[in-house]
């Protein structure tokens, strides 16, 4: 079994059964010399009600990431799995003004690298097809990890999939885009068991966040070109939902798995270019899945694993804590 990926925080923001379990995923799986850790909460109150407006309704409990998925994370995806890059899973714009990453090399030696002090910063000009073969690279384990199955099934080899239109999660998936659904959840619902009470804003409020720099108050986000540019994922960290998220609200829009009116993929949350009425819980928002912006990102979410694996897990850390107790002796 493949990891959930995540750091020591899971522990601090979630019931400990399930974020030891994840903890122990890493440890006992042979991940990448330099592995992507992605810093999750629970999204827990399974079979909550929806929204007035339809959505929210989540009838099991599943990881989020806190923070968007950085321009660090993405190097080190773009560097495992495009030294060719037949997919075009790098936009040159990257390294721009709005970017974070460079490429050198030439075809099958591409190799890439943050830009100093933006690696915190939300990977951008990325499209829908990026973001979903970043999380089947997740699910496969990252290192050499196939991007074109896994959580999806990607058909043709293509930058733009033949089946793209009808690419949808399949049952098994460890790490996915969250579904509209699950992405409104953790922006919005007042974690407040399975009832139907939401916020108008992602910062767990009901006014309009304040266009302010970093780090704000408790109502504050990236908007209204306050900033001008994407600023460090998190970086407002009074402002989170109440889940405990960073940035649902600005920075930059969030690519979701919904497919609207059969051409179009769902994004949420508004982003550093426009204002605070972007953000409301009443705003849906879709573009082309090949379109990519430098105000268009993601963030992933992860399924929380079986007790039977859980068991699994616990067990084969022990044995990985022997064998490296006996190795360092």
């Amino acid at each position: 079994m493949n990891p959930i990926s995540t750091s020591t925080r899971h522990l601090l923001r979630a019931g400990a059964a399930v974020t030891l379990s994840s903890l122990l995923l890493v440890a006992v799986t042979s991940a990448p010399a330099t592995a992507v850790l992605i810093d999750t909460v629970v999204v827990g109150n399974a079979g909550n009600a929806a929204d007035t407006t339809g959505f929210g309704a989540v009838g099991y409990d599943y990881f989020i990431g806190a923070k968007e998925v950085t321009n660090a994370q993405y190097v080190e995806f773009l560097n495992a799995k495009a030294a060719d890059d037949p997919l075009g899973l790098y936009n040159p714009a990257m390294a721009g003004p709005f970017g974070g990453i460079t490429r050198s090399g030439s075809p099958g030696s591409f190799t890439y690298s943050v830009i100093a002090g933006r690696g915190e910063k939300p990977v951008n000009y990325v499209n829908w097809y990026d973001a979903v073969r970043f999380t089947n690279w997740l699910h496969n384990g990252q290192g050499s990890g196939d991007t074109e199955t896994g959580a999806y099934t990607l058909l043709g080899g293509t930058a733009v999939p033949t089946n793209g239109l009808s690419v949808t999660r399949n049952p098994d998936a460890r790490w996915f885009l969250p579904s509209e659904d699950e992405w409104y959840k953790a922006a919005y619902h007042k974690n407040d068991g399975v009832t139907g009470n939401y916020f108008d804003y992602p910062t767990s409020s009901d006014t309009a966040p304040t266009a302010e720099p970093p780090p704000g108050g408790t109502n504050s986000a990236n908007i209204a070109s306050t900033v001008g540019n994407v600023t460090d994922a998190g970086a407002y960290v009074s402002s989170t939902s109440p889940y405990g998220t960073f940035d649902q609200g600005g920075n930059v829009w969030e690519w979701n798995e919904t497919l609207i009116a059969g051409i179009t993929r769902g994004a949420r949350g508004g982003s550093f270019p426009f204002g605070a009425s972007f953000l409301l819980s009443t705003t849906r928002f879709n573009d082309f899945p090949i379109t990519e912006s430098n105000s268009l990102g993601f963030r992933v979410a992860a399924a929380i694993p079986e007790p039977s694996s859980i068991l699994l897990t616990i067990i084969g850390f022990g044995l990985f804590a022997l064998v490296r107790k006996r190795f360092e002796s």
